[in-house]
């Protein structure tokens, strides 16, 4: 069964995802994924200490929010799934693996060959064949949409797809619960499935804001342009995120709850990575530390009185690193 054939709801056909579709995945997910803890703390900021709350959602299994979004996906889907195939640079890729090898299902990732080392063992880990393709993530997708078809398997996407944004934007639901009061969130942003989520999880209650690097403007670049364009990515975390291009549904939920985007240096990305290790012991990847990056650097400057939200998302890097 290709990706043209599965049945996903038809509700959800036309690309749209609401507050309902990410309660539903909520239910859908009981018992599968971790409720990520939140930790409220002061982290130094340009001007003197900021009280933040960190998500700590690093903590997720496979170590990224993705395996939200890749279970949702498979157990929302109408029919038999036996065997996946998605491309991934590197998240995606970990977290389909282990949810098709948590329900019983074959997987197969199809990377560039760019792939992190780190990212293609923990594929490995729980199962998946990894077969590597050209050297973008686009050539990796067209590869892995004509295996799908030849094998006649389920072509996971990687973040434009409504379960799977749906599944990541639980994150937004568990953050009403534990935290007080309404304050922003702020959310890394590659290819936009998590920003999206938590935007259509909140709507216009709370501000939800993506942080990106100067170098991988995606969101940024498309809410000037009014649609998704193609940029140059030229980061120190291009490995982690992968991305030329904001998803179509990504931008359209972004637009519509007005999720804004601020940009931060490569230097302010290290330094909030190097921070968590230093300060608290936590270790992310260079795209988990984007949204600290922002409040570090005075890149967003909270209001008086305001204690932002701040999405720690990722933590599949290389421990030598640090």
């Amino acid at each position: 069964m290709s990706e043209r054939a599965i049945a996903w709801p038809q509700h959800r056909t036309a690309g749209q995802v609401h507050r309902s579709d990410v309660r539903a995945a909520r239910k859908r997910l009981t018992g599968q994924i971790r409720k990520t803890p939140v930790f409220h703390t002061t982290v130094a900021g340009p001007h003197g200490p900021v009280p933040v709350t960190l998500k700590l959602e690093y903590l997720q299994h496979g170590g990224t929010f993705k395996v939200r979004g890749s279970l949702n996906a498979l157990l929302e889907a109408d029919g038999p799934v036996d065997e996946v195939v998605i491309a991934s640079g590197g998240n995606a890729g970990i977290a389909a693996a282990l949810a098709a090898d948590r329900l019983g299902k074959a997987c197969t990732v199809v990377v560039p060959e760019s792939a992190p080392h780190t990212k293609v063992a923990a594929m490995w880990s729980h199962g998946a064949e990894v077969l590597w393709h050209g050297t973008t993530y686009t050539q990796a997708y067209a590869y892995a949409a004509e295996l799908a078809e030849e094998r006649g398997a389920v072509q996971l996407h990687a973040y434009d797809l409504p379960a799977v944004i749906a599944g990541a934007g639980v994150v937004g639901l568990e953050l009403e619960e534990q935290v007080r009061g309404r304050p922003p969130v702020l959310v890394g942003v590659g290819r936009g499935g998590l920003v999206a989520g938590i935007a259509a999880a909140l709507g216009r209650r709370q501000q939800v804001i993506g942080i990106e690097p100067e170098g991988i403007p995606t969101l940024h670049a498309a809410l000037r342009a009014g649609r998704p364009v193609d940029i140059d990515a030229s980061s120190i975390a291009a490995d982690s995120l992968g991305a030329t291009r904001i998803g179509d549904m990504a931008l359209d939920i972004a637009r519509r709850y007005d999720a804004n985007s601020v940009l931060v240096t490569d230097g302010a990305i290290t330094t909030a990575r190097e921070y968590l290790w230093r300060e608290f012991r936590i270790v992310v990847e260079l795209a988990g530390a984007l949204a600290l990056a922002a409040v570090l650097s005075g890149a967003y400057v909270p209001a008086p009185g305001e204690r932002p939200v701040i999405v720690l998302c990722g933590a599949n890097t290389d421990l030598a690193v640090m």
